[in-house]
C-alpha cells in the first residue's frame, strides 16, 4: 500500500509561486494515478487537478489551469504541484491523492475515486 506525505507548503504573496512535492512509499506508485485537492475550512474538498500513472497526461479544475502544473518522477515516487501566479483564493490545505489505475488514460477528478491520502500541507497566499 502505498504512503503519501506532501511538503512544500508554506506563506507567498500573491503573485508569487510554490511548489508541492508528495513523496510516496510502499507499493508501486506506478500504479497510481494521482491526484491534488484542495479544502478551505467549512468548505468541501475539491479536485485541483491530476496526472495518469505514466505521467503523459493531466487534467486541471478551471480556475487553476494555465496557472498550476502537476508532475511526476515515477523513479523518485514523487509527485508535484507547481502553482504560479498564486492568488488569495488559492488559501486551502493542498493534498495529495493516490488512485490505483485502470489505465494510461486515467485521472479520476471525484474524492470518492482515490483511496489513499496524505496529511495535507498549508498554502497560504497574501494579498
Amino acid at each position: 500500500q502505498v504512503q503519501l506525505v506532501e511538503s512544500g507548503g508554506g506563506l507567498v504573496q500573491a503573485g508569487g509561486s510554490l511548489r508541492l512535492s508528495c513523496a510516496a512509499s510502499g507499493s508501486i506508485f506506478s500504479s497510481y494515478a494521482m491526484g491534488w485537492f484542495r479544502q478551505a475550512p467549512g468548505k468541501e474538498r475539491e479536485f485541483v487537478g491530476g496526472i495518469t500513472r505514466d505521467g503523459k497526461r493531466t487534467s486541471y479544475e478551471d480556475s487553476v489551469k494555465g496557472r498550476f502544473t502537476v508532475s511526476r518522477d515515477n523513479a523518485k515516487n514523487t509527485v508535484y504541484l507547481q502553482m504560479n501566479s498564486l492568488k488569495p483564493e488559492d488559501t486551502d490545505v493542498y493534498s495529495c491523492a493516490a488512485a490505483l489505475s485502470r489505465n494510461d488514460f486515467y485521472i479520476p477528478t471525484r474524492l470518492w475515486d482515490y483511496t489513499l491520502w496524505g496529511q495535507g500541507t498549508q498554502v497560504t497566499v497574501s494579498s
